[in-house]
């Protein structure tokens, strides 16, 4: 089971609420002046859940809330002990496979092969002298010294010997070669699927060990050291500076300017002035909408969910929940345009 990483809003709206009557905007609108209104909005943060696969005791937290980590940085380990003697298991069943094929590439070893050859030598020293004996008793039984029995006995002791010398030969050759292609290729197989089994061991030990994906805030840990962790709970919420947005509400007669891509400038309270970002999502429905009929009147009280990624800033002041204020749609081609 891999790793997992579950994504999560961690959004906190804040609320506007004001009276609908005669005449009123929209209760996300602000009007500082005829030309500029301003919508009220937040800042929204999706967080990553960082959780084990598999079940285990917490044995080590490296992070606490708060804390800034960057991409590779642990976060967490949850025992080991299996996973480690799983990797060690395999490693040394990939060693003997391995040494197994090599042994079959190389054929017999040297001192096999010496063992042989002086078996060969023997016989063939034997066979020289049992085939001089067997001249002398062809030579006896041809002058009728000898009986055909003794004859006989030296004949087969020679063919005996022969044949003998003949496999040895045989087996000094074959000890010289290596194995046959298919016992060569079914030990090839077993050393990759051992190596395979090595790797999924391997990476079953390190996602009991996870590292932060990408550089972000430790906005919360749910366990302590010694608690039990059950399979894929979170251990520790991650928010990455990439995954912050502001969350902002557009009344009806102004959302058909907010398009994906257009930027627009925002502000909120201790934050540098002039902050950019760049909608990514307009709402195809309006929100927070009264039960009233879709009258002339009431399409001014339709409002409409924008959600914009705000421009890289190191040491982003911008936090989850922080109201801002975004400036008008009717600044914005002119702004962008810069």
């Amino acid at each position: 089971m891999k790793l997992a990483l579950l994504v999560g809003s961690a959004a906190i709206a804040g609320t506007a609420i004001a009276a609908y009557g005669p005449g009123d905007l929209s209760p996300f609108s602000l009007k500082s002046n005829a030309a500029s209104p301003r919508y009220l909005g937040y800042v929204e943060g999706e967080t990553t859940l960082v959780a084990p696969p598999v079940a285990g005791r917490l044995v080590s937290l490296a992070v606490e809330r708060g804390d800034r980590v960057e991409k590779g940085t642990r976060l967490f380990v949850i025992d080991t002990t299996q996973a480690e003697a799983e990797v060690a298991r395999t490693s040394a069943r990939l060693a003997e496979f391995q040494a197994r094929h090599s042994n079959l590439l190389t054929g017999k070893r040297m001192e096999e092969q010496d063992v042989i050859r002086a078996q060969r030598r023997q016989v063939e020293a034997t066979l020289v002298a049992a085939e001089a004996d067997l001249g002398r008793q062809s030579e006896l039984v041809a002058r009728n010294i000898a009986s055909r029995h003794a004859y006989d006995q030296a004949f087969a002791q020679v063919a005996e010997l022969r044949a003998r010398a003949a496999a040895l030969v045989a087996r000094e050759r074959a000890g010289d070669l290596a194995a046959r292609q298919p016992e060569i290729d079914a030990a090839a197989a077993m050393v990759e699927q051992q190596q395979a089994a090595l790797a999924r061991a391997k990476n079953q030990l390190s996602e009991l060990m996870p590292v932060a994906p990408d550089s972000a805030l430790v906005e919360n840990t749910f366990f302590n050291v010694g608690e039990w962790v059950p399979a894929g709970s979170p251990v520790v919420s991650l928010l990455p500076d990439f995954r912050i947005k502001v969350r902002f509400f557009v009344p009806e007669p102004e959302v058909a300017k907010a398009r994906t891509g257009t930027r627009i400038r925002f502000s909120c309270d201790g934050c540098p002035p002039d902050l950019g970002a760049t909608i990514v999502y307009v709402a195809p429905r309006a929100e927070y909408t009264p039960p009233i009929i879709y009258s002339q009147g009431a399409r001014a009280k339709l409002v409409f969910m924008v959600e914009a990624r705000p421009d890289p800033m190191a040491n982003s002041p911008l936090q989850p929940g922080l109201p801002i204020n975004v400036e008008s749609f009717s600044g914005f081609s002119t702004w962008a345009s810069r």
